[in-house]
């Protein structure tokens, strides 16, 4: 538990359509409280929802958005330690985010991942060889990503990965 930094300008592209996307206009156009209230709770609804279309399992998931801040608060149950870590990487990999506050419970408690800023020029192999000593253990970092990586080319500068420890 606790706070996790992500670099504000990576990620999905959550908040630029539908409500989120109204939310901030409306906050652009006069920035009161109410208005800074609706983007949060907007906000956080699009964060929700993209967690939900990742099909992690999660008991009373519970996620809002401080927009002033740009953090999300996640708490709610979760089964072990690699999907805890998968819903943080959901919350925080996304444009606009600064900060995730991690109140998630873990129901099987395992060692934790460390993990992988992406850098310009990094790929999973090369990141694998720094982590495990062997550019053939990619594999490995790209299923500890799944479902939120779709390819294991596909990755951006910002992007935070999680690196399971070998088992």
């Amino acid at each position: 538990m606790g706070l996790m930094s992500f670099i504000k300008e990576a990620g999905e592209k959550l908040f630029g359509r539908g409500e989120a996307k109204a939310a901030q206009e409306a906050v652009a156009a006069a920035p009161t409280p109410e208005a800074i209230a609706a983007m949060s709770a907007a906000a956080g609804k699009a964060i929700s929802d993209y967690i939900a279309t990742q099909g992690l399992p999660t008991d009373g998931l519970q996620i809002s958005f401080d927009a002033p801040s740009a953090t999300v608060t996640v708490a709610g149950t979760v089964p072990d330690q690699a999907t805890k870590e998968k819903v943080l990487m959901c919350c925080g990999n996304v444009s606009g985010v600064n900060a995730v506050d991690d109140m998630l419970v873990v129901e099987a408690p395992e060692p934790e991942a460390q993990w992988h800023t992406v850098v310009s020029g990094d790929n999973l192999s090369k990141i694998a060889k720094h982590f495990y000593g062997d550019a053939n253990k990619y594999p490995v970092i790209f299923e500890a990503n799944r479902p939120m990586l779709s390819h294991p080319d596909k990755i951006y500068p910002g992007q935070m990965l999680r690196i399971p420890p070998l088992a």
